[in-house]
């Protein structure tokens, strides 16, 4: 099992259309494409409050660029991010890091 960590940086005000983006479509459109989360945290504390970060849970990256391009080109997505960023866009920046559990981390 690896996880996929992402932060999320979002531009000043714009969070709450992120976050409603993820509760109201992207989370239904990630099941239905096998896509399994491992939790999200927006920030209380820390070098910025516009950041959203989340654990996605893979097999294997071979799992992981199959399932994450598909999610890519679905047209359901594409409409949903369309559509939240018609008042314009909502990321600044995206970061993304591959983690491999340790052998005595409480998450396998």
């Amino acid at each position: 099992m690896i996880y996929e960590l992402r932060i999320y940086r979002c531009l000043p005000g714009r969070l709450p259309n992120l976050l409603k983006r993820f509760n109201d479509h992207t989370l239904k459109i990630w099941e239905r494409h096998g896509i399994r989360q491992a939790g999200f945290w927006t920030t209380v504390i820390g070098e910025s409050n516009n950041d959203l970060t989340y654990l996605v849970a893979w097999e294997s990256m071979a799992e992981r660029e199959k399932k994450w391009s598909a999610f890519q080109a679905d047209p359901e997505w594409i409409a949903a991010r369309n559509d939240s960023e018609k008042d314009g866009p909502i990321l600044s920046n995206v970061a993304s890091q591959f983690l491999q559990p340790t052998a005595f981390s409480s998450v396998r």
